[in-house]
């Protein structure tokens, strides 16, 4: 039998449009494996809540991109994104992505990274 794995992607959502030149530079960054750009870029839009800074902030912490491995943080940002995503789509493969992740996860870690949605505000 085979062995199966999501490919978690960067996705190119549509943000705001004062946000897409901070958005598209740290997208393309992280194409070019700079990944410090890509999370001096993406981090505050993430934490402004843009969904897909978030999914891609998600996708950096559960590939450890520029960022020190962390199944919390990425179940975290992957799930923040999903409830923000207008697009089924976008939100269906953020979710498949939360839910990856979730699998490679201990109970404790979900209860955890779930607090972290449940307390998480916008800057």
């Amino acid at each position: 039998m085979g062995r199966f794995a999501l490919a978690i992607v960067m996705v190119l959502a549509l943000p705001a449009p004062m946000e897409a030149g901070e958005f598209n530079d740290g997208v393309e960054a992280y194409g070019r494996g700079d990944y410090a750009t890509a999370l001096q870029l993406l981090r505050p839009l993430a934490q402004q809540g843009n969904a897909g800074a978030q999914n891609n902030l998600g996708v950096m912490y559960a590939q450890g991109h520029g960022v020190l491995p962390d199944f919390v943080q990425a179940w975290k940002w992957l799930s923040l994104a999903a409830s923000l995503y207008s697009d089924k789509g976008d939100r269906d493969r953020a979710i498949a992505a939360r839910d990856y992740v979730g699998a490679l996860m201990t109970p404790a870690q979900i209860t955890k990274a779930a607090k972290l949605v449940r307390e998480w505000r916008p800057n």
